[in-house]
Formats: structure tokens, sequence, C-alpha cells
């Protein structure tokens, strides 16, 4: 069974967009841009590889990681009503 990681390149992410990393085991939290996985030429590769060679980076952790998608989007609340 396939996911939306194994799906998305990392030249398929917007130019904003964000990549949260969380530690399964201390769940220390980082964050990658686009820009920062392009200088590691790594542009096309697929997010499930992103995530499967990542590695925390707390002194003495070395946990995997768990990769998800931030949004920025602002939310508004609904405005309207049933006639």
């Amino acid at each position: 069974m396939s996911n939306w990681k194994e799906k998305l390149q990392v030249n398929d992410l917007s130019n904003d967009a964000k990549l949260e990393m969380q530690c399964r085991k201390c769940n220390h939290i980082r964050y990658l841009s686009k820009t920062e996985l392009l200088k590691r030429d790594a542009g096309q590769r697929y997010l499930n590889y992103i995530e499967d060679h990542s590695q925390c980076t707390v002194f003495g952790c070395k946990g995997k990681m768990r990769l998800s998608l931030t949004y920025g989007h602002k939310v508004s609340a609904f405005i309207g009503g049933i006639a």
C-alpha cells in the first residue's frame, strides 16, 4: 500500500514548503525547508526516502524521525448561515 510520501518528490513541493521532522524516541522537532534539501542534492528524492534516512540530531539519541508537512494557511471561521 502506498502513501503520500511515496508519491511526492522534493521538487514537487512549493518553494515555501516546510517539512516537520519529529523524533520517535525523544520527540525533538526540527524543520527542513525545500531550499535546504535542494542544497543537499535531494531534489529527485521521494519524501519516504528522506524520512527513512534521517535520524535525530540530539546528542546521543539518533532515533528515527517522523516526517510531516506543515501548512501556513490562514484559517478563518465560516461566515454565513442557512437562509
